[in-house]
């Protein structure tokens, strides 16, 4: 999430840290008057102009054929992995996107030895869920593969993105024009960065299974863009672009207009035995019943004839939930292994890059009253950083319970659970500079760079990533 810039610019609240260079430019560009008008016209945009979502989904599930984008679709290639590796890419803008690359750049370059000499880490990792600002580097990674290495950088991490979808806002031909913010923001990274590519594109890659995640406004849950999701919409997400599901996946409430969706009435009204089996399973789980609540809502189809995507990471900010989730509907870890017929691996990974930042509160050296900028920033940073929390402590068990589920006493299932954050750089110096870079969509040159090799640093020196590689034979 990208909250805090925004909100400071709009706000006037220049003296915020996470300030945005739009934010100092209007605090010392010309007259009172000019930045009233430029503020003015911002809140004129935010309040909207009845704009209508655009809808690109097509109708008709795809599960059961070799060309969805499903779990299903995947599993040939998973079943018989000795490593099942998964990441999640948080959100946090371009810090982020960056950090996350670092941290690709790593898995790349790490060998790991094989019964025909060896092969790359990288290579192992079967599926990446990601949210908000790390949802641009697993879908690039998606689409381009190794290529990734050669122009990402160029293309995503280092120009201005946020200063482009500003200065969109700010043109007075856009102020009444039927095309809203949101539309604005898919049409940049459409022509910029993903270049017409649909989920079918990123399946004939052939790399791992790319999970981006989004939040249903209408119910306050988490959707995942796979095809078993999009089944609920009787809708096919093959030739789904990438650009509005990584626009759905960062579209901060109120800055952006939702995504929209059609939920198509075809698949009737009924619902499926697989979610009511969940929802019996769910019977003592308050958390995995308003799960099941959310998914069972598309069968309302009379009443919920479109659904309303924003920002992923108001329900997960860190892109585990998805990992967890997916296995608790299935009915456990087993029963997942079961249904998609694949043998259990040796060791189970899972890499958490999390680009958030330590909360550094500067309200409280003073008894002025905090401005309405740091007041909101502050508000999402607790609900943000509690959740964090309570979700790492949920996966961590549950990467556990998994484990065990699938050990046998001749194969038995080793579990490992890495946390990479800025916790874990030692130097403090490096560590305070890599805290203050804001949530944006504008870094500098040097800022990218620190969070790249952070990445790699942060990797290297993970503890049970070095359990991991010992355990592998490299180490």
């Amino acid at each position: 999430m990208q909250y805090q810039s925004v909100i400071s610019w709009v706000a006037g609240d220049c003296e915020a840290p996470a300030a945005s260079r739009n934010c100092r430019i209007a605090a010392t560009t010309g007259t009172a008057l000019l930045r009233l008008f430029s503020i003015t016209s911002v809140l004129l945009l935010l309040s909207g102009c009845a704009v209508r979502g655009v809808v690109v989904n097509t109708p008709g599930p795809q599960l059961n054929k070799e060309s969805s984008y499903s779990i299903r679709a995947y599993q040939q290639k998973w079943e018989a992995d000795e490593n099942a590796l998964m990441l999640a890419f948080s959100g946090g803008g371009t810090r982020a996107a960056a950090l996350s690359y670092g941290v690709l750049k790593e898995l790349r370059d790490t060998p790991v030895p094989t019964a025909g000499g060896s092969e790359r880490l990288l290579d192992e990792v079967h599926s990446i869920s990601s949210v908000s600002g790390g949802s641009f580097t697993s879908a690039y990674y998606g689409l381009h593969g190794d290529d990734i290495f050669e122009d990402f950088e160029d293309v995503f991490l280092r120009p201005n993105v946020e200063g482009a979808l500003f200065r969109g806002l700010l043109n007075p031909l856009r102020w009444f024009s039927s095309i809203g913010r949101t539309e604005m923001a898919v049409r940049y990274y459409d022509n910029n960065v993903f270049k017409g590519a649909t989920f079918a594109d990123i399946q004939q890659q052939g790399g791992p299974m790319i999970v981006i995640n989004t939040t249903d406004l209408g119910y306050g849950v988490r959707f995942s863009f796979i095809q078993e999701y999009f089944n609920l919409l009787c809708s096919d997400l093959s030739s789904f672009p990438v650009s509005r599901a990584v626009t759905a996946s960062s579209a901060v409430p109120v800055v952006f207009n939702p995504v929209v969706v059609r939920n198509y009435p075809d698949c009737g009204s009924e619902v499926p035995d697989w979610l009511k089996a969940a929802r019996a399973r769910a019977s003592d789980d308050l958390e995995m019943t308003m799960v099941v609540e959310g998914l069972e809502s598309f069968y309302d189809r009379e009443n919920r004839q479109y659904a309303h995507f924003v920002d992923g990471g108001l329900t997960d900010n860190l892109g585990l939930r998805a990992i967890h989730e997916v296995v608790m509907l299935s009915g456990g870890m087993a029963e997942f292994n079961r249904k998609y017929n694949r043998m259990p691996p040796r060791r189970l990974v899972v890499i958490s890059v999390n680009a958030s930042t330590e909360r550094k509160s500067e309200m409280d050296r003073t008894d002025k009253q905090p401005s309405l900028g740091t007041t909101i920033g502050a508000m999402t940073d607790i609900q943000l950083h509690r959740y964090n929390t309570a979700t790492i402590e949920v996966l961590k068990k549950s990467l556990s319970r998994f484990a065990q589920e699938l050990s046998t006493e001749d194969r038995p299932v080793e579990p490992y659970f890495i946390i990479l954050d800025f916790d874990g750089i030692q130097d403090p110096e490096q560590r305070r500079v890599l805290n203050q870079i804001p949530t944006s969509f504008e870094l500098s040159d040097e800022q990218v760079d620190l969070l790249i090799d952070a990445g790699g640093e942060l990797l290297r020196t993970n503890p049970e990533y070095k359990r991991l590689l010992r355990d592998l034979g490299n180490g």
